[in-house]
Parts: structure tokens; sequence; C-alpha cells
């Protein structure tokens, strides 16, 4: 078994089904295919969520009859005959109730989230399984949410791996069929409630699928040619790295790096599964390869933007030692409204934190305030980190005055500066 797994910008158009089509009819072995959301459908959920939980049912519905033009306009151009795959016209109905005659009020915002935006993986992949039929290409659908058990931590849900072996394992082996078509980013609850996993969280699901399956290997196909040193839209003359071992590409992935997801790396590690980064674009390229046995990276620099940071200065009201005396107290309010902590650094009193944008950020600082803290922040952030910097580097991005914040190690340079126009 091999997993494949598609990106939204794989399936943004009728022409990417069909070249994702083409990619599975030449595989020979038996695949498990992960599709995300098609195009930039999770952000437009995204947004009609938002109006769906401050009320604005109007709104809501109206972004809700965009995704369906979007979606329709690619199935009309993959079946001008008219077809319409069943189950998508079962999730536009299920997802207009949900807006329409829903309570706002009676759940969190995460757990609507996990609710609304969990449909852009349920409508992709129901095209493409259907597509794939049509095709030539016989596929089981599976619904996710069946086979990922996860737990209740609403849009950073974690799955848990041994019981949704046993799920998917009964799954694989009352089938037996040679290709099977799923959703990233979602799973559900013991209960069933839908869970997603964290944004660009499709790769963790085909590293998890992979690690239950013990896949001879996982694809992400992308439309790049492979692994780079940094993202082409950002940096100039960027370089090309054929192979690269588990340990860096999970740096990488933490840092911020948008090839891979953070999760995606351990459950492949655990079972010395290679994971191939490939151009679906061009899949005649070798692409890259994260494995076991390659050597260390000491010479390309990476350089990695995180985009949407916030960095967040606290300090006792009583001056008293931030890091003997409060570092718990204020790391469990973190977790408690599910921010992300990318860098620290502290002083005697102060402890300055470049944290993931969240909506939570002012109930944070008013927690904060109430539990003894002063507390300033900046907004519209980025941090940039650059694995294996050079002298050079450290001295043309450190001088500018939109830095805020710089942080230097052995082979890590990181920046937190005012996000350039």
């Amino acid at each position: 078994m091999k997993v494949y797994k598609f990106g939204g910008a794989s399936v943004r158009t009728a022409d990417g089904v069909r070249n994702l089509a083409s990619i599975a009819a030449a595989e020979s072995d038996r695949l498990f295919i992960i599709v995300s959301a098609m195009g930039k459908t999770t952000n437009a959920l995204e947004r009609l969520l938002d109006d769906f939980y401050e009320g604005r049912t109007g709104e809501a519905l109206l972004k809700l009859q965009q995704v369906v033009d979007y979606h329709n306009a690619i199935i009309a151009d993959l079946w001008p005959d008219g077809y319409m795959p069943e189950r998508v016209g079962r999730f536009y109905m299920e997802l207009e109730e949900v807006i329409a005659t829903s309570n706002p009020a009676m759940r969190e915002y995460e757990v609507w989230y996990d609710r609304i935006v969990s449909f852009g993986e349920l409508l992709s992949t129901s095209i493409v399984s259907d597509y794939l039929a049509t095709a030539g290409v016989a596929n089981t659908w599976v619904d996710m949410r069946e086979c990922f058990v996860t737990n209740a931590r609403h849009k950073d849900a974690n799955v848990d791996l041994e019981r949704s072996a046993e799920r998917l394992g009964t799954l694989i082996h009352a089938t037996d069929a040679r290709v099977y078509v799923g959703q990233g980013f979602i799973g559900a609850t013991e209960d069933g409630a839908p869970t997603t996993i964290g944004r660009e969280g499709s790769d963790y699901s085909a590293a998890a699928v992979g690690y239950i399956l013990d896949a001879e290997s996982v694809t992400i196909w992308k439309d790049v040619k492979g692994i780079l040193n940094g993202d082409p839209k950002l940096f100039k003359d960027v370089s090309h790295i054929p192979e690269m071992n588990y340990l860096d590409a999970i740096e990488l992935a933490y840092s911020g790096a948008q090839i891979i997801h953070p999760k995606t790396i351990k459950p492949l590690q655990n079972r010395n599964i290679p994971l191939y980064v490939r151009c679906f674009l061009d899949p005649s390229l070798p692409g890259s390869v994260i494995r076991a046995g390659v050597k260390k990276n000491r010479e390309i620099p990476i350089l990695i933007v995180k985009p949407a940071q916030v960095l967040l200065t606290i300090r006792a009201n009583d001056l008293s030692f931030i890091l003997e005396e409060r570092f718990a107290s204020i790391f469990a309010l973190l977790n408690e409204y599910m921010v992300k902590v990318n860098l620290i650094q502290s002083s005697a009193v102060n402890l300055d934190l470049c944290i993931d944008r969240t909506r939570h950020l002012d109930e944070l600082v008013a927690r904060l305030s109430e539990e003894g803290y002063f507390t300033k922040y900046n907004t519209d952030m980025e941090l940039l980190t650059i694995r294996n910097y050079t002298p050079q580097q450290t001295a043309s991005f450190g001088s500018s005055p939109e830095v805020y914040l710089m942080q230097r190690t052995r082979r890590t340079l990181q920046v937190v500066r005012k996000k350039e126009e």
C-alpha cells in the first residue's frame, strides 16, 4: 500500500482533478489517496463560519452559495452531461440546514469550526472519488470521521493512532479495494463529534494512514519540484534539496515550513516510512525524499517565514521572577486558550513570546491581567527562521529597524519582525 496526498492547490480546478486521476491510474500498487479541500474552500468556509457565529445567517447563506457555485463549476467541467455526485448534493443540503436552523450560541466557536469547515474535504473527496470511477479507476470513498478517532480538542485535535487503527483496519479488510479516497484534516471524537487536526493537517492525515497501514511510502503532491530551501515567492535563487532526514524535517515543519505539517514526521519515523514530496505539475520530476540515514544538512541555509504572529510581553505586577515563580501558571493559561508558542525569550521579570495570532488574544490578555500580570503585544508580526544561517544573514536580517526580537543558537537564527508590506 502507498499513500498519496493531494493538497487544495492540486484539485482547485477540473484539470487538477483530471491530473490527479492520471497520476492515480499510473500507479499499479494499492493506493490510499488523501485529498484536501479544493482551492481556497477552507478560507471561504472560515468566513462563512464567522458570519454564522455572529448571527448573520443571511450573509452566511450567501457565502455558502459561493462555495456551492465554485464546486458546481468544477463538476460541470468534469461531467458536461449534467451529472451531479449524489454525496455532493447531500452535503450541500446538510451544510445549509446547519447554517439555517442552528443556534450558534449553543456551542463554542471551535466546535462549530469543526462542524462547518470539515465540509470542504467531504465535498472535494466526493467529487474526486466519483471522477476516478468515471475515468476507470475503481475506488472506495472513505469517511475519515468514521476512521480517525481523536480527542475533543476542537480545531487542533490529536489522532488516537491505536484506536483509529482498529477502525481503519476493519474497513480495509472488509472492502479489499485497490484505491481508497479519504479526507485530510478531519476526524471525530469517540462519540462522533466532527473534529479537525489543524490547518494544513492533511499531511498528518496521510502520515497517520501510512503508519496505521504500514505503508511502503507516503507521497505529498505539491506545485513545487520538491523541498526547496525557501519559498520562491519570498526569496530569490532558492535551491532544491533532494533528500533530508526526519530530524531536520520536523524542525523545519515546526518553524513554519509550508512543505509539511509539523505532526507529519513522527508517525513516519516510528515505522521508518519514507516521505516523498513530488510535483503534480510534472510527475516525471524526481522530487525530494525525507527518510532515515540522510546526513544532517549543514551547508544550505533554509529560510522560513511564518506569518500571522503576535509578539506578547508578560510581566508580573509584583516583579516576581518570571521563570522560577510564574512560568507554569502562564503556560497553563496559554494551553487553556489553545495558543501556540513559537519562540520564548525571558529576562528576570519579562517573558516575551512569539505566538500564532488567535481570536482569543483579548480573552487571554484579560485573564493574564486578572492573574496579576502586565501585558503588551504587537500584532501583524512574522517570524523568520534560518537554519544553517551565515554571518552575512545575521547582519542583514538582524539590523533592520523592523526587527523586534532576535534569537540565535548554534544552527538556527530566528527574527521576530514587523510584517513586510
